[in-house]
């Protein structure tokens, strides 16, 4: 099956629709994450330098994937800019949805990480340009962590950092060992398990592309994940993504979180320590790589004013506005995109997680290996996968919960996945 037909089978099978793009201004799908938002104030200055209108529309993680997906697919128009991540772009950018995108020479598009520029990519042409980028690591309280006589090291085993979250939780004082992704989507709880998973010596397909969900690997993976979290994790898991996890965060309330680099800007207690992703003795694929891009649909009537727009809001200028702007300073720029933040003297003075989270991005390895046969870390690149991963993350939040076992759960869906599979042509 093309790319094409298999991308407009998953749209009309999700039964979405799309509206229309306004020919006045540039209207803009973001992620509601720390970095999107804030992105709109600093805007305010494109708006008044250039006269561009820009309206926002700021939508949760799977809200977001689910309006962008329908209205790019069907050519719709209803948006101007959107952000997509490394699944999307290759294969959109494949199939037209997406324009390449093509910068000045002042823009230096070489200073952009080459894992991003990679990600976003389509055979050397870029159709994505990232806002910020990302890998996961280890973000817990080394005060906690020193009080209870515990340490967690790069690159730990999973039983020391099971052990670790035990020696931190405390319930009775509202304070949670572990706090993991439990909210169902295949960019959250399915994302993060995935990590755990590939750390355990699991895959999702084999060399014929056939899922591998009733695994003893993937068993294995998901019972220690949901384990860790019924045992030490705060109430309410299975509803629990970035944002909910932030916010637990910085209100004290977690002893390890184990999430997003970028999240490392955002934290808000100083006893914080960082370490590589920990593994069940398979460390390739332990820790993911992502990016939030901006891309231009292929149904924009501005096709061209927004492409200047991306140009300018993924620059080093914008790093510059970020650092630079009263309300934000250079704790809270957008990191993981360009080499060249990570050599200013200011943001190094303050970000004292750029270390780890370089070290992250390094490490992670999207590439095809002889253990998997797909592009992808927490995510596999082919039309297919959202759908797929979607109906597993329902999976996993139901057994997290409590409502299903781990063996129900997981051969749900590894049935899900084979009919689609087998429905796509393979």
């Amino acid at each position: 099956m093309s790319i094409k037909r298999t991308l407009m089978s998953t749209v009309v099978g999700l039964g979405l629709t799309a509206g229309f793009a306004s020919a006045e201004s540039l209207t803009i799908a973001i992620v509601n994450n720390g970095h999107m938002i804030n992105m709109q104030k600093v805007a305010e200055a494109y708006t008044a330098e250039t006269g561009v209108e820009l309206n926002w529309v700021s939508l949760e993680e799977g809200v977001l994937r689910e309006q962008v997906t329908s209205d790019t697919a069907t050519g719709g128009g209803q948006y101007d800019i959107i952000n997509i991540g490394m699944q999307e772009a290759p294969i959109w950018g494949a199939a037209g949805w997406i324009e390449p995108l093509e910068f000045s020479a002042e823009y230096d598009v070489e200073d952009i990480l080459p894992a991003m520029r990679a990600g976003l990519s389509h055979e050397g042409t870029l159709y994505a340009a990232p806002f910020y980028g990302e890998s996961s690591m280890v973000m817990y309280r080394k005060d906690l962590a020193d009080a209870a006589g515990v340490t967690i090291a790069d690159n730990d085993s999973w039983e020391n950092v099971k052990k670790a979250a035990a020696a931190m939780h405390d319930p009775d004082n509202g304070v949670y060992g572990a706090c993991l992704r439990g909210k169902p989507g295949w960019g959250d709880n399915a994302a993060f398990i995935t990590t755990v998973a590939n750390s355990f010596g699991a895959r999702w397909f084999d060399a014929d592309y056939k899922p591998q969900l009733d695994s003893a690997e993937w068993n294995a993976a998901v019972s220690f994940y949901v384990d860790l979290l019924q045992s030490y994790g705060p109430p309410g898991s299975e509803g629990n993504s970035f944002n909910e996890i932030l916010a637990l965060y910085n209100e004290d309330k977690c002893g390890l979180w184990i999430d997003a680099t970028i999240a490392a800007s955002f934290l808000e207690n100083p006893n914080v320590a960082y370490a590589q992703s920990p593994n069940a003795g398979n460390p390739v694929g332990a820790n993911w790589l992502w990016a939030w891009a901006m891309a231009v649909p292929a149904g924009t009537e501005n096709a061209e004013g927004a492409k200047a727009f991306i140009e300018w809001a993924t620059s080093k200028d914008y790093v510059q506005a970020v650092g630079n702007h009263p309300d934000f300073g250079w704790a809270k720029v957008p990191t993981g995109q360009r080499a060249s933040t990570y050599a200013i003297p200011e943001f190094k003075a303050v970000a004292k997680f750029a270390d780890a989270e370089m070290a992250a991005i390094d490490s992670a390895a999207p590439e095809a290996t002889d253990l998997k046969p797909y592009v992808g870390v927490q995510f596999v690149a082919i039309p297919e996968f959202p759908e797929i991963g979607s109906a597993f993350g329902q999976e996993m939040s139901a057994a997290l919960s409590g409502a299903k076992s781990v063996e129900d759960a997981l051969a749900a869906a590894q049935a899900a996945a084979v009919s689609i599979m087998e429905e796509a042509g393979y």
